[in-house]
C-alpha cells in the first residue's frame, strides 16, 4: 500500500482560479488543471523569488518534493500557453495556514495575508507622519 500524501502548506487560495485565451472557442475547449500546491510553488519560486529550499520549508515538504511539484506546474503552464487552452487551478493535496498572522506561520512573511498586513501598517504609519508633520 502506498504511503499517504502529506498535505502541503499553502498560504491562501488564488484570487482567480481560471485563466485562458480570450474568445468563445477557448471557453469550449478542454483545458489544463493545475493543483493549488502547484500554484503555490510557482507563486513562491517565480513570483517571490524563493529558492526551492525556502519553498520546501514554507510548504513543509522535502526539497525534492518541491522540485517535482514545480516541474509539473511549469509543464502545465507551458501546455496551456502553447496549446491555447484554459488553465484552471483546483484540487491537490494541501492545507491552508488557518489564519495565523505570525512570521513563524508564513516563513519569510510570504503569505498574501501577511503582506497585506504589512502594507496596511505602512499606510497607517505614512498617514500618521503626514498628520503630525
Amino acid at each position: 500500500m502506498p504511503r499517504p500524501i502529506k498535505g502541503r502548506n499553502v498560504c491562501c487560495l488564488p484570487r482567480s482560479a481560471r485563466f485562458g485565451p480570450l474568445g468563445q472557442r477557448a471557453a469550449m475547449r478542454d483545458g489544463v488543471t493545475m493543483t493549488v500546491d502547484e500554484f503555490e510553488t510557482i507563486r513562491l519560486i517565480d513570483y517571490l523569488n524563493f529558492t526551492q529550499e525556502e519553498c520546501s520549508q514554507q510548504m513543509s515538504v522535502a526539497r525534492t518534493t518541491v522540485q517535482g511539484i514545480y516541474d509539473r506546474a511549469r509543464k502545465k503552464i507551458a501546455a496551456a500557453l502553447v496549446d491555447g487552452v484554459p488553465l484552471t487551478i483546483s484540487g491537490g493535496e494541501y492545507k491552508l495556514y488557518g489564519g495565523r498572522w505570525d512570521s513563524e506561520a508564513c516563513g519569510r512573511g510570504a503569505c498574501n495575508r501577511h503582506q497585506r498586513g504589512k502594507r496596511e501598517a505602512q499606510t497607517a504609519d505614512e498617514q500618521a507622519k503626514e498628520a503630525n508633520g
